[in-house]
């Protein structure tokens, strides 16, 4: 295999990508009221334009108070003909460009700003450091969030959605059920690490009870956490394959394992090249996301305006797809600073790339 097979489409159930190339999703803070405007459609159309073949939307708040703040966040109501209509707009602009999109549904659990007074809620009423925040949900709730994943799900693909994307990373929601750190529940959905998993999958089992058999899931996972880069909560392949298994039993299609580089060995003492995303392929089976610093250096941000993260070799990303490691490669700040990155790659332009200035790409974001 060679570059050139990167540019090869991937089915996963009704979902066909015209490219194993993915948008990284980003937040952005954009649509006002959540509802994502005209300009949101133009910012996802001009990457697929640029020849992204899978967009994965910005985190969408679910459609409750509790899940996601501020309210510039887009949401994905289904009693809120504005925002249908936005994201319909969106869609439709993906499509036009000859992309797909999924659509990433985000609940921010304690990771949530209580500025505007709601109190944020979790598995056990900590944030990502361990320390008191907001309040626990109680038993009787979790259905009722299940539920709202599932609603939120099924409007996606109504909407037009060619998939969708459950966000359990980072050290929100689904992720801090998951984390011993952050859940220390007794009731059945806290303790071992079968029990941690068993809400994520629980919402993962109703999404697909909403949008049927054919629609393809996502489930974004990480080991690090936006409080903490060093966590983990999967030490070895085994509970990695312990952990994964009950999601994929109940019903996810494709694996997204968030890494801050995408080249880094996850169990180096079992492994010395083999990255989260390639053992994640391994102990699963499934179709698999990569991410992590593709295209760059491996500096997340720049420390004052101007100062650009160097471009970077894609070499060793090649290496890895054609050692089967992913399926799909999602990149972020590279398609901020230049929409149309894929398509320099695929003409063999990467030298017209001047690498990334964040503070300068989200200023000029469009």
């Amino acid at each position: 295999m060679a570059l050139e097979d990167l540019f090869r489409p991937l089915s996963v159930r009704s979902l066909t990508t015209p490219n194993r190339f993915a948008m990284a999703p980003m937040t952005r803070q954009a649509s006002p009221g959540g509802v994502p405007g005209p300009d949101v459609a133009e910012y996802y159309r001009r990457r697929a334009a640029g020849g992204v073949g899978l967009i994965i939307t910005e985190g969408i708040r679910l459609p409750d108070p509790a899940a996601g703040y501020p309210s510039s966040i887009p949401t994905l109501a289904g009693d809120r003909p504005d925002v249908l209509t936005g994201w319909g707009r969106v869609v439709d602009a993906v499509h036009g460009a000859g992309g797909t999109i999924a659509a990433q549904l985000w609940h921010q659990g304690a990771e949530r700003d209580d500025a505007d007074g709601v109190v944020p809620v979790s598995p056990s009423g900590r944030d990502g450091l361990g320390r008191p925040k907001g309040r626990a949900l109680d038993h009787g709730e979790l259905p009722q969030i299940a539920d709202m994943y599932a609603v939120a799900a099924a409007t996606a693909r109504d909407v037009g959605f060619d998939a969708i994307e459950l966000h359990g990373a980072h050290g929100y929601l689904l992720d801090e059920f998951l984390w011993e750190r952050t859940n220390l529940r007794g009731d059945g959905y806290g303790g071992s690490l079968a029990e941690r998993t068993r809400f994520p999958a629980e919402v993962v089992a109703a999404v697909r009870g909403a949008v049927g058999p054919d629609y393809p899931i996502v489930f974004r996972f990480s080991q690090w956490k936006g409080l903490d880069y060093t966590a983990s909560i999967a030490d070895d392949p085994a509970r990695l394959r312990d952990l994964l298994t009950p999601l994929v039993a109940a019903g996810v299609d494709v694996l997204h394992p968030s890494t801050r580089r995408h080249f880094v060995p996850a169990f180096p003492d079992h492994d010395p090249r083999l990255s989260l995303a390639g053992w994640t392929r391994k102990v699963t089976g499934l179709p698999v996301i990569t991410v992590g610093s593709v295209g760059l250096d491996t500096q997340f941000r720049s420390e004052k305006r101007g100062e650009v993260i160097r471009p970077a070799s894609v070499d060793r990303l090649i290496e890895q797809f054609d050692a089967g490691e992913f399926d799909i490669v999602a990149i972020g700040r590279a398609l901020l600073a230049d929409p149309g990155w894929v398509n320099r790659l695929r003409d063999g332009d990467l030298d017209g790339f001047g690498g990334c200035d964040p503070l300068a790409a989200l200023a000029a974001l469009a």
